[in-house]
């Protein structure tokens, strides 16, 4: 089947999906633990934040890359992916060099948001590339075999979109990859969202879709940040940062995973660019990071009921 058909066939289960899952016990964390200071070993303070983890089908060991820089926050100067491995999601984390530094020659300005999957034999690092066009921002990518040595795509850009877009989440939808990202309703700005583009084979992507729009408005920040997705039995769940506060996650839940709605909300969680951690026992955790906030964090994740029937 192609693309374009695959495209057209989830966009009408889109329409027709249903079901609505119970409100009253909503998505929850238990306590934020620091489990890894990207400070140590400088001479300043550092911060991590919009990060991604995942576990070495191999070995086993963990890896986390992460927006790593010296305090205070300078988006616009965060030029390296940082780096910690750990056998555990709970550490302890080992410092190691960066995973990827901003390529100018490769139309980055900075760099943004890694999110890593595995896919057949290759790990697969996407990341937002900027640029000095806010309204064009790369969604760009990069390959490893083992987690250490990464080299960008020369398919790169994937694709372009704005405003700042950013924040790629890459998720298996069926047949298909799915990828969530932060963008506006006009490149120039408007309604935040989270857009989403579906492929086969992780270089070529379809057009832009919407997954989830908020009524606030804007450019810059917004309440669309750090969109993860995730699958449970009871149905789909979307979170999002940062609405209104910075430590501030918010969850969506949909039977739908291309659909999500402000007034279907699932949770609160006080938490900024979180990650859904799973691992292979199936335990949960959330994890949070930031400008301020001194290193990676971890709760354990409570789940709710299940889906009501429609």
């Amino acid at each position: 089947m192609m693309l374009r058909s695959v495209i057209a066939l989830l966009l009408a289960v889109q329409m027709t999906a249903s079901g609505v899952a119970s409100a009253s016990d909503p998505v929850s964390a238990g306590e934020f633990i620091r489990v890894y200071d990207p400070s140590v070993g400088e001479d300043e303070q550092w911060y991590y934040n919009d990060h991604t983890m995942i576990r070495d089908v191999d070995t086993g060991l963990w890896h986390v890359y992460a927006i790593s820089h010296p305090e205070p926050a300078d988006p616009l100067d965060e030029k390296q992916f940082g780096h910690a491995t750990a056998p555990s999601p709970r550490g302890p984390w080992t410092k190691q060099p960066f995973a990827l530094t901003a390529d100018p020659a490769a139309g980055e300005s900075h760099i943004w948001a890694p999110h890593v999957v595995f896919a057949d034999g290759l790990y697969h690092m996407f990341y937002a590339a900027g640029t000095p066009d806010h309204a064009a921002y790369r969604m760009h990518l990069a390959t490893s075999t083992d987690l250490w040595n990464w080299v960008r795509s020369d398919a790169n850009p994937l694709f372009t979109d704005g405003f700042d877009a950013r924040d790629p989440m890459v998720t298996r939808v069926g047949s298909l990859w799915v990828m969530y990202y932060t963008a506006t309703s006009t490149p120039e700005g408007g309604n935040h969202q989270v857009a989403y583009r579906v492929s086969r084979d992780l270089v070529h992507w379809s057009d832009k879709h919407v997954a989830f729009e908020h009524p606030r408005s804007g450019t810059v920040g917004g309440p669309t940040e750090s969109p993860f997705v995730v699958q449970r039995p009871e149905g789909w769940y979307l979170f999002v940062c940062c609405d209104p506060g910075y430590e501030d996650t918010r969850v969506y839940r949909s039977a739908n995973p291309f659909r999500f709605a402000v007034d279907d909300p699932a949770g609160h969680i006080n938490a900024h660019a979180a990650e859904v951690i799973t691992e292979p026992d199936g335990t949960t955790s959330v994890t949070s990071a930031g400008w301020g906030q001194g290193g990676l964090h971890l709760a354990p994740l409570h789940w709710p009921g299940a889906l009501a029937s429609p």
